[in-house]
């Protein structure tokens, strides 16, 4: 066992923080953490899996604090935490970046390079900087397994999933359906609802918007409107009637008006959809472009965004080119209802949309007709939808409803088939004259790219087809991984139907603990409420392949739960069919393309092949509780409800997950979907969700702002510890924090700083005295106030931290470590108690004092340890090495610290937290009037409040006088006259509450009495009547100031005023020089490397300001520095040069033989 506490030359966290991982690694820390615990109930975690195939930023770094602080809490409150660690290694990041990397594209791939070798590339790179997260992961003290982590890629992770999928599709929740889906072209794959609300994935765009016009047919439907503007020409003077721009001499259809912002759609146009009980009108007017008199169709209550009021009913006859007030007049005025069934000309007729091709397929179809819709409103646009089945869901449903037919084409088996005039790589298919084979946004980065909606518009412009043509911005879907716009595609997919058990899975939702809470009420909750049937296939390679085998009509098919019972069927194939699958079984990987070449056979026994789909890599992370562990064959064989390798009741549901608010609609949401869905449970009961990591100007960090901050440089150089106690305690994990390496530098210096100095302190004169803790522990009672005081604030601190901890509110448990750090044990206790250690006798009040200190220091580095695990551990077992008070090797296997009633007195911490409050009010009056502190002063006053307030601060009278050097204190009662307080509302606080009705009650405060600030101060709230209304201030919304007094200086805190007398009097300046002086001979004695017991003689150089000072005060000086003899000299050639109070002097110091 070590004689002596360890003494540090400096504060170096990065150098401790090596040691401290040296140590771990050789005394297995982590694990002995999880061993030490192994009869103690589990407390279940599971990792959030990251991908491996990018480099983590500073944003990991934050979220792994809080995963880590939360279970090595949790350890040391007396719970075992297993932390598997996991690695997310399938999807569309990882094959975009094997794509680039080879330089290919999706078309590419069984052409240029086969499926097997470019999922073996794929494999690959998942794994590429794996040596990176694991080396930060370390370096940052995050406890994880890392040894025997989930890898969703390995065969039993697969597995695992096509269990589960096996079981929706057994409960009739995994389907089959063609529907409108959002389909990323850059990527080549459609994308699930919580995909495409991923975070930044909507984004403000410009696009070329269009209001178009489509020109009815004449028929028994439409003949109301061809009534109209026939019956308005026979009304129309003869004269007008013939000018040139009557409205009437040409172009007597009715247009119907839509308006549209994908201009690209409009080749694809079937139907007009219409709300039956919006009110139309039709009216007369001009084309801005072709000048031409038209009648158009439109909601009545959007003729504001076409016309001028003024204009209505007139200027037909002026009406010339150039003029940019179009004249118009309503001919007639209806409901949708009345146009429902109206037919229209197909505006871009080409070969590749004809009627014969939609007729071919669909013979019964009645395409380009008016129709009924709920989704149509009046709030912008024209109140006419244009309607493109194949492009939107409202569209595809309503085109269903009145069949409005498709497309069809000749695929390369030259078999008809529906055709989608866009294809799946964004571009229009052959077929439509100059658009033909052309992107319909520039998905390939294209220099050269000329934007065919601006042609299309430019075509329907000249041919008196389009009435405005304009750039529109709006927010637009982008893919989440490619940042391409994508589109809305009719997509033939697997979904699960997360909509049949909506309900079950809101309330589910409503029994999780949710940090913060707002994001399971609003985010969160509102998500599920707006919930669609998740969309599970994915076009790709690199993945889970489904498990669904169908026959080639269709019409038989099975979904596979486990590799036996593949291997089952396939060998019933190989026997009814004559397939060769069993050459294929042995170490089958579960991949494309190996599982793809095993043919099954129907219960008619026809051939089934695999669908060619993926599933999406969002189900991978969110099966995670299950496919961590991977199928138990037996269990499965014997029809275990959870047939997995691990206890499933001791593993599930998780007790804690946290990873950041972007999850909320990723693997949050997946993972709590297939919960509800298969096990009718909650897959985690709390969830924290940290909020983004901005730089310090609020900026997102991006390498092209260059403003990424580098975590590996930022702990090699200001040390893991200091990165999370920053991370933790600057803002709640769920607000966005500006990140400020100046921040980490101030914590730095600050806390480890104050905790460094204190354990410092504590350690050379432990050393000197040679203090172990051998000695029998001290009664509270028998040890000095102070002591008292501090321990019962050390209990109270336990108590509040592990609320705070139980809570999950690291941030205000850091805090309130801080506070205790800094204001109380540092800045109080021990600069309070200096002269217990100082003193040389080794007596009862010198042990209280190292008793004290000890246990301070040792319960702060055990309530700190889950926040910052490394410098905790170096100090705690540097303190156990010579104390042995803990068997244990580190701080992470000792129990945390409980909070001892016994030790708690309330009105002691409350009486020493006035003697602080009034001494550090007291000190900035100094500050302010520029009075050290070592210049003594007359007197404080002190309004009370009450009896109690005065009690409590007579008995720390004499402590609060030595603390801010004054002769005396008085008091005054709260209704003295001396003191004026002033009061105005905290604006800060009270503008998020008031809003509008800041402006009353500004005027009511300034309206308050002294009686009333007293009132307020007492009670700490205050009722007011504000405009009828009942209001309630409390103390901390209202800012309550004292007017200075000639000679005197006053401040206040809450309820708490003090006024200074600043007067200084020759008979304090003379004190003041002499308490000068015991400063600069202190310091001479520290830089001459005295012993602190060492005893000294001085000699002063005599000067006519200060003889009188050191002569009236000799006996206190020689005290203060241990000198046996103070002389005053005319000369000093030898001494040191001083100056006290501007007075220069000489001084000789020696060390007494």
């Amino acid at each position: 066992m070590a004689v002596n506490y360890r003494e540090f030359q400096k504060l170096n966290l990065p150098v401790i923080e090596q040691e401290m991982l040296a140590k771990w690694n050789e005394n297995q820390a982590f694990e002995q953490s999880v061993s030490l615990r192994s009869e103690a109930p589990s407390f279940v975690f599971y990792e959030g899996p990251p991908s491996a195939n990018g480099m983590p930023g500073i944003h990991h770094v934050i979220s792994r604090t809080l995963k880590d602080l939360v279970c090595r809490y949790k350890t040391m409150r007396g719970y075992q935490v297993n932390r598997k660690a996991g690695w997310d290694t399938h999807g569309l990041p990882i094959e975009l970046g094997v794509e680039k990397e080879l330089g290919i594209t999706k078309e590419d791939i069984g052409k240029k390079i086969s499926v097997e070798e470019y999922n073996h590339k794929c494999r690959e790179a998942v794994m590429r900087y794996k040596d990176k997260w694991d080396d930060l992961t370390k370096k940052m003290g995050y406890w994880v397994d890392l040894n025997d982590p989930y890898i969703t890629f390995d065969n039993n992770y697969v597995e695992t999933l096509w269990y589960l999928l096996s079981k929706l599709y057994e409960k009739g929740l995994l389907y089959e359906s063609v529907s409108i889906q959002p389909y990323s072209p850059a990527a080549g794959t459609g994308l699930s609802s919580h995909e495409l609300n991923q975070p930044g994935t909507y984004k403000m765009v410009k696009d070329t918007s269009a209001v178009v016009m489509f020109k009815a047919v004449r028929d028994e439907k439409s003949e109301f409107l061809f009534k109209a503007i026939e019956e308005a020409e026979r009304q129309t003077p003869n004269a007008e009637r013939a000018t040139a721009h009557s409205p009437l001499t040409a172009h007597h259809s009715p247009f119907f008006m839509a308006w549209t912002t994908t201009p690209w759609t409009l080749p694809s146009n079937l139907g007009l959809t219409v709300g039956d009980r919006i009110t139309y009108v039709l009216v007369q007017t001009f084309n801005p472009y072709t000048h031409l008199p038209i009648n158009v169709v439109l909601a009545k209550d959007l003729l504001g965004k076409y016309f001028k009021p003024e204009a209505e009913n007139s200027g037909f006859e002026e009406y010339k080119e150039g003029d940019k007030v179009l004249p118009w007049k309503i001919l007639a005025e209806f409901k949708g209802a009345q146009i429902e069934g109206c037919r229209y000309e197909q505006l871009l007729p080409f070969e590749a949309n004809s009627i014969e091709s939609i007729k071919a397929l669909t013979p019964n179809a009645k395409p380009w007709r008016v129709l009924l819709g709920d989704f149509v409103t009046t709030e912008d646009g024209t109140g006419i939808v244009h309607t493109a089945p194949d492009f939107g869901a409202d569209d595809f449903r309503v085109g269903s409803k009145y069949n409005l037919g498709f497309f069809t084409g000749v695929n390369k088996y030259g078999k008809l088939e529906k055709l989608v005039l866009v294809d799946r790589q964004g571009k229009f298919v052959d077929g439509l004259g100059e658009f033909s084979n052309r992107y319909v946004k520039n998905y390939k980065d294209d220099k050269e790219y000329v934007d065919v909606n601006v042609d299309i518009c430019v075509k329907l412009k000249k041919e008196n087809r389009a009435f405005k043509i304009e750039k529109y911005e709006h927010n637009y879907p982008h893919c989440w991984r490619t940042d391409k716009p994508v589109l809305y595609y009719p997509l033939d997919a697997w979904f699960i139907k997360t909509t049949a058990l909506k309900d079950r899975l809101v309330a589910l939702n409503k029994t999780i603990n949710w940090k913060p809470k707002s994001t399971g009420e609003g985010r969160f909750g509102n998500w599920l409420e707006n919930m669609v049937d998740w969309n599970l296939s994915r076009s790709r390679f690199w993945g889970t392949p489904l498990p669904v085998w169908k026959t080639e009509d269709g019409n038989e098919e099975v979904c596979i739960g486990s590799a036996i019972q593949l291997k089952e069927e396939a060998a019933k194939a190989d026997k009814a069919l004559g397939t060769n699958n069993a050459k294929l079984l042995n170490n089958l990987d579960l991949h494309k393309p190996y599982v793809d070449e095993i043919i099954l056979v129907s219960a008619s026994g026809k051939p089934m092949k695999r669908i060619p789909d993926l599933i999406d890599v969002w189900f991978d992370s969110g099966a995670m509780p299950y496919a961590q562990w991977g199928l138990d064959h037996e269990k499965l064989k014997a029809g275990d409800p959870f047939p997995f390798k691990q206890p499933f009741n001791k593993n599930y549901p998780a007790d804690f997950i946290a990873e950041g608010v972007d999850q909320t609609r990723g693997w949050f949401y997946t993972l709590h979907t297939i919960a509800g869905l298969l096990f009718d449970s909650v897959a985690y009961k709390t969830c924290v969700s940290n909020g983004l990591v901005l730089d310090k100007n609020g900026n997102k960090m991006s390498k092209r702002l260059g403003n990424v901050v580098d975590p590996f440089k930022t702990i090699e150089q200001y040390g893991a510890d200091a990165t999370r106690w920053y991370l933790i305690t600057n803002a709640s994990p769920w607000e966005n924090m500006k990140f400020d390496l100046e921040g980490i530098k101030e914590v730095q210096r600050k806390f480890f700083g104050t905790l460094y100095n204190t354990y410092q302190f504590f350690a050379l004169y432990a050393n000197v005295d040679g203090f172990s803790f051998k000695e029998a522990y001290i009664p509270l009672e028998q040890r000095p106030e102070i002591d008292r005081w501090i321990l019962s604030s050390l209990n109270t601190l336990i108590k509040k931290v592990t609320e705070y901890m139980d809570d999950y509110e690291p941030t205000q448990a850091g805090r309130a470590i801080e506070e205790f750090m800094d204001e109380h044990l540092s800045n109080w206790y021990v600069r309070l108690c200096r002269r217990r250690f100082w003193k040389g006798e080794y007596e009862h009040d010198k042990v209280c004092a190292y008793q004290t200190l000890y246990e301070c220091l040792e319960t702060v580095l055990m309530l700190m340890a889950p926040i910052s695990p490394f410098f905790s551990d170096a100090l705690f077992q540097n303190l156990n090495a010579v104390t042995g008070r803990h068997t244990v090797a580190s701080v992470h296997h000792t129990d945390y610290p409980v909070s001892n009633p016994a030790v708690l007195d309330a009105s002691l911490e409350e009486r020493m937290q006035l003697a602080q409050d009034i001494s550090s009010l007291v000190l900035s009056l100094r500050k302010t009037a520029k009075l050290k502190v070592r210049q003594p002063l007359q007197r404080v006053l002190v309004p009370v409040l009450n009896k109690h307030m005065k009690a409590q601060i007579e008995r720390i009278e004499d402590l609060v006088k030595s603390e801010v050097n004054v002769k005396e204190i008085e008091y005054l009662t709260e209704d003295n006259g001396f003191i004026k307080k002033k009061i105005k509302p905290n604006y800060t606080v009270l503008g998020k509450k008031l809003g509008a009705k800041m402006k009353p009650v500004a005027a009511a405060l300034a309206a308050f009495t002294q009686e009333d600030i007293s009132k307020l101060e007492k009670d700490g709230s205050i009722s007011l009547e504000i405009e009828s209304e009942p209001l309630i201030l409390q103390t901390n919304e209202v800012e309550i100031t004292s007017e200075d007094i000639p000679g005197w200086m006053v401040a206040n805190k809450d309820a708490l005023t003090v006024a200074l007398d600043v007067t200084v009097t020759p008979e304090l300046v003379s004190e003041g020089n002499a308490r000068e002086l015991v400063n600069r001979i202190q310091k001479i004695r520290k830089d001459s490397g005295f012993e602190l017991t060492d005893r000294i003689l001085v000699k002063v150089t005599e000067h006519q300001e200060l003889n009188q000072s050191i002569a009236q005060f000799n006996n206190y000086i020689c005290t203060e520095i241990l000198a046996d003899k103070l002389e005053l000299v005319p000369e000093l050639p030898d001494g040191t040069e001083i100056e006290v109070n501007d007075i220069p002097l000489k001084v000789f110091v020696t060390k007494k033989a």
